[in-house]
């Protein structure tokens, strides 16, 4: 049985053409190609490649001017924060949310609007492996071929797994009996149609939205169209702690608001969505409001 994509790559003595992580005494990362007969320069001095071809990960090198740094692989999250960039990446943080809340599993198949730069792409498609399906839509040619060379880069080739189509999702959208649909994009609510019909009952929809105009619209359309449960909306932020000795605090930095979640689950064909029991605030209803309840009733 042959082994995962990319999961050569992961292991083992560094190799000509393997990404290397280079960490310097004050934390700093620099990443690089390994390439036989080139040299790594920074303004500490330099090495030659060749000193770590052949090399076990977690070696040491110096440079020139005696400054050791530390050489590994970088993990999937340094590699999207690095990459080069069409468009915004989606956070660690918010794809780690992503593939935890919308179940993503092994062989799954999944549909993604909104590929930018292919940092989602990229943990979709090592959560689902080579015997998944990962259809992605972008419907900017130039973002589309940074996102191909970016998620290529990582597994050493094309992934089995994965198609890319250039173009809108709600006029392209082929695909069926798909167990999950993640869109990030301006305006998700555009495409809960089509995505309505390609997902299996129970499959999940996830967006990831930027604004709390976008977040109260995209829950306000999936209520509406009626065949998903109850959505759920949440934000995630990281904030490291410095720790030297007695010395433990918070960093002064946080990684605070990249994104608005929302998941939601489809429902089996002709079942209505049970009735919300909750009321909500006075007002919280605007007198141009004219979607579902405009007449003033419980919501659902």
């Amino acid at each position: 049985m042959s082994e995962p994509t990319g999961a050569a790559r992961r292991r083992g003595p560094f190799e000509v053409g393997d990404q290397v992580q280079l960490t310097d005494p004050k934390g700093r990362h620099y990443t690089f190609t390994l390439e036989a007969g080139k040299n790594f320069h920074t303004h500490k001095g330099s090495f030659p490649h060749d000193e770590l071809i052949g090399a076990p990960e977690g070696s040491v090198v110096r440079t020139t001017g005696n400054v050791a740094y530390l050489a590994l692989r970088p993990l999937l999250p340094d590699y999207v924060l690095s990459m080069p960039r069409g468009a915004a990446v989606v956070y660690p943080k918010d794809a780690g949310q992503i593939l935890a809340f919308a179940d993503i599993f092994a062989g799954a198949r999944v549909v993604e609007a909104g590929v930018g730069s292919g940092s989602l792409s990229s943990f979709l498609l090592r959560a689902i492996g080579d015997q998944g399906m990962l259809h992605s839509y972008e419907r900017r040619a130039d973002f589309a071929d940074i996102a191909r060379q970016n998620v290529e880069r990582y597994f050493g080739g094309p992934h089995p797994a994965w198609q890319l189509t250039v173009g809108d999702l709600q006029d392209n959208l082929s695909d069926t009996e798909v167990d999950r649909v993640i869109l990030d994009m301006l305006a998700p609510w555009e495409c809960l149609d089509a995505v309505s019909k390609a997902l299996v009952p129970g499959g999940i929809l996830c967006c990831y939205v930027a604004t709390t105009t976008q977040l109260a619209r995209t829950v306000e359309s999936i209520r509406e169209i009626g065949c998903f449960n109850e959505p759920t909306a949440w934000e995630s932020m990281i904030r490291n702690w410095h720790i030297e000795g007695l010395a433990v605090r918070p960093d002064h930095r946080m990684i605070g608001h990249t994104g608005f979640l929302l998941t939601a689950r489809r429902l089996a064909d002709g079942v209505e969505p049970p009735m919300r029991r909750r009321r909500p605030a006075k007002g919280a209803y605007g007198e141009d409001y004219s979607g579902p309840n405009a007449d003033g009733g419980t919501p659902r």
